[in-house]
């Protein structure tokens, strides 16, 4: 099969999506079909081709909502237009790869496979005119699939009539998460072995939860944590002066240990597969793979109410959901003095946190694995492609 990715972003780029995408591209590579991946052209990429993938790449930035800038806007809608793929997938909606191919879906003749990940934007008012049309563009995707069975996006779908529905979740990478590790994660940062090392990942982009992370922490009567945040944009990170008040007399007066920095992939994964915790309270999500790769690397986790991580938690029985309130516009808060309360519960319990952690693991192989979702994948084109 010849077939087309189109996400906003890509290797290098570091990101969830950017991760789903690779994932499933280089592994359908290496089944024998031919993959191309439309992405938005940066400095940082220094080849169009990437472990057999082709990638594409288009001077574009924006979406339908807030504008477009970039000179290849119309360059890639004859892209779609004019190339044979056999089935094009445009992942992520609210964002330029997928609103641009919106008026054209008609006229491609391409499989169009549609996997909009959560419509974030979904409750924002400047939105309303954009989901409007969006309930006739579903019609016009061979298949929308979701990574929730019980979720805004997929839940809008069935509203508005959409028959050609699929769940197809996330995963993790069977081979990142076996063999020998390279870093001993508690003595390269000086982790006292006695110390209930907790983990979180993800960009500092204000709406990952580091600040209520470092909160639930501090609250937690457990002296001996120590919490290690790893995502990209470090220096961005944005902490009100009570809180940075707090860290300082923490660190004069405190035992718990603190770090926020960016390590790369292979670190983090050690991280992974060495951490006692997962703790995850981020704001908004749409099926975080981090709670994947904890079945994966055996680690139990602590997360917020939000995107679908109730259902990933039943699929995988791996962790169990902070106190969470959800505000109007969808997006998702920890209670910080009941998820503290929570936390000193749980790292009480070692002999609970290891069994939770097996299981899930368990349930992760048979069913989780980037190997079977690829899988998945590959028989939804295939029966594109026969009807």
């Amino acid at each position: 099969m010849k077939i087309l990715h189109c996400v906003e972003s890509y290797f290098p780029s570091v990101g969830g999506m950017q991760e789903v995408v690779k994932q499933l591209s280089e592994r359908l590579v290496k089944s024998g079909h031919e993959v191309t991946v439309a992405t938005r052209k940066i400095t940082e990429r220094i080849s169009n081709e990437l472990n057999g993938v082709k990638i594409e790449e288009f001077d574009i930035i924006g979406n339908q909502v807030n504008g477009y800038k970039g000179k290849d806007q119309f360059r890639y809608q004859e892209y779609l237009l004019k190339n044979d793929f056999d089935v094009i997938t445009f992942f992520a909606a609210q964002q330029w790869a997928t609103d641009l191919a919106l008026e054209i879906l008609p006229q491609i003749r391409a499989k169009k496979v549609s996997v909009p990940t959560g419509y974030s934007g979904f409750f924002l008012s400047e939105y309303n005119n954009y989901f409007k049309e969006m309930k006739t563009h579903i019609h016009h995707y061979d298949m929308n699939v979701f990574l929730s069975n019980n979720y805004r996006d997929i839940n809008f779908a069935r509203e508005n009539g959409a028959q050609k529905i699929l769940v197809i979740p996330n995963g993790a990478a069977e081979d990142e998460f076996t063999g020998p590790k390279k870093h001993d994660v508690r003595q390269e940062l000086n982790i006292p072995n006695n110390y209930s090392l907790l983990l979180h990942v993800g960009s500092y982009t204000g709406i990952k939860g580091h600040a209520d992370a470092i909160r639930i922490v501090l609250e937690a009567k457990n002296k001996k944590i120590a919490l290690l945040m790893i995502g990209n944009g470090f220096e961005n990170i944005y902490l009100s002066k009570k809180l940075k008040l707090k860290l300082f007399l923490n660190k004069i007066f405190g035992s718990k240990k603190i770090i926020y920095n960016y390590y790369d992939r292979q670190f983090t994964i050690d991280a992974y597969r060495q951490s006692d915790l997962f703790l995850f309270p981020s704001n908004i999500e749409c099926s975080p793979i981090v709670l994947f790769e904890c079945a994966a690397a055996s680690l139990p986790f602590l997360t917020n109410d939000v995107g679908n991580s109730v259902e990933i938690a039943s699929w995988t029985k791996g962790g169990e959901i902070l106190p969470t309130t959800i505000d109007n516009a969808g997006y998702s808060y920890a209670t910080i003095d009941e998820s503290a309360k929570q936390l000193d519960e749980l790292l009480s319990n070692k002999t609970k946190l290891k069994m939770i952690g097996l299981k899930a693991h368990e349930i992760w192989k048979e069913k989780y694995s980037w190997e079977k979702i690829t899988e998945q994948y590959e028989k939804l084109y295939t029966s594109l492609l026969n009807n």
